[in-house]
């Protein structure tokens, strides 16, 4: 297989967020695939490659891998006479892509958005990987309401919050924390509500991992069901909807569960779609298939007619022309 290339604008300082992270898990995945390396393109860093200097090497065939969902437009343009991958994690930065660019997304709601947006690309679904220390270790829950800051919603933090933490023990967390598998393990519930965070942004919820790892941890998740968190939050099941109709409301259910919920106990079949065996066998076939089409682009043009608004006004046009000559024909018969 070709090596793979994971750009990322830099590796550390204002770059450092839970999409660099993700993406810096899915480079170590595929390392146990094939040769992958990661390389920076804003930020030079020491024993770490960078774009200018890679692309300097005539000859090299290998598969770029882009991510930083506003930066893709630029780098897919700049890297046009190479093989490019998109792994797509939030949707909605409004962007197309060639047909030529194959696109990996981490949730199958962004799966189902660029088979929208983009029809005649290859499109594959790698779900991001839950580690292995996401699990219920049986441990005394001395937290009741476990909340990070990030990505909350302002009624979370503002109204909700400070309501519950008149009532039970409350901890919202606003750094980042070392061991986040043993604070889910000390909590009973844990909630998180970011429509609100990602419709400022004008993206979405590219996965949502705390909810799942919450709930591997044995956490009761309260939860907004926005986007990629879509693709495994079941309310009723295993999760309950937060900012459900009033804040009395959310306060009374978050409370019963505090005060009368085991933890919750779902069976490892439920993560084993997300948990690292699966994630490699899958990536590896994905790779297979990438490299196979690259194999083969060059000696193709794409000839499949895209939908530009040009030629869905054209099939809408044909569309009516069609219904008035059927219905021409019908008051004649």
């Amino acid at each position: 297989m070709r090596k793979l290339y994971f750009l990322v604008p830099g590796t550390a300082g204002k770059f450092a967020c839970g999409g660099l992270w993700a993406e810096l898990k899915t480079l170590r995945l595929a390392q146990q695939v094939c040769p992958a390396e990661v390389v920076t393109y804003r930020q030079r860093e020491k024993e770490t490659l960078f774009l200018d200097d890679v692309l300097q090497k005539r000859g090299e065939d290998v598969i770029f891998v882009i991510s930083w969902g506003f930066d893709v437009p630029k780098l897919a343009a700049r890297l046009k006479p190479y093989n490019v991958v998109y792994h797509a994690h939030s949707a909605e930065y409004g962007f197309k892509l060639p047909s030529s660019v194959p696109i990996i997304t981490v949730s199958r709601n962004t799966m189902g958005y660029w088979g929208q947006r983009s029809p005649h690309a290859l499109i594959y679904y790698l779900p991001n990987q839950i580690s292995d220390e996401f699990q219920s270790l049986s441990l005394e829950r001395d937290i009741d309401v476990l909340v990070q800051a990030r990505k909350s919603s302002e009624y979370l933090l503002k109204e909700l919050v400070p309501a519950l933490q008149q009532q039970c023990n409350v901890c919202v967390v606003n750094s980042y924390v070392e061991d986040l598998a043993g604070l889910f393990n000390r909590a009973k519930v844990y909630l998180y509500d970011s429509a609100e965070y990602w419709a400022m942004q004008g993206v979405s919820e590219g996965f949502g991992l705390q909810p799942m790892e919450a709930i591997a941890c044995g956490c009761q998740v309260f939860s907004s069901v926005n986007s990629g968190l879509s693709d495994y939050l079941d309310p009723g099941f295993n999760c309950y909807k937060i900012a459900g109709y009033s804040k009395e409301f959310d306060i009374q259910r978050i409370l019963q569960v505090v005060h009368n919920s085991a933890p919750v106990n779902l069976s490892e079949q439920f993560f084993a779609e997300y948990r690292t065996e699966n994630i490699v066998q899958r990536l590896e076939r994905i790779l297979s298939d990438i490299n196979y089409f690259f194999d083969y682009k060059d000696q193709y043009s794409s000839n499949i007619q895209a939908l530009t608004p040009l030629r869905l006004t054209e099939l809408r046009t044909q569309r009516i022309i069609a219904k008035i000559k059927e219905r021409y024909f019908n008051s004649k018969t």
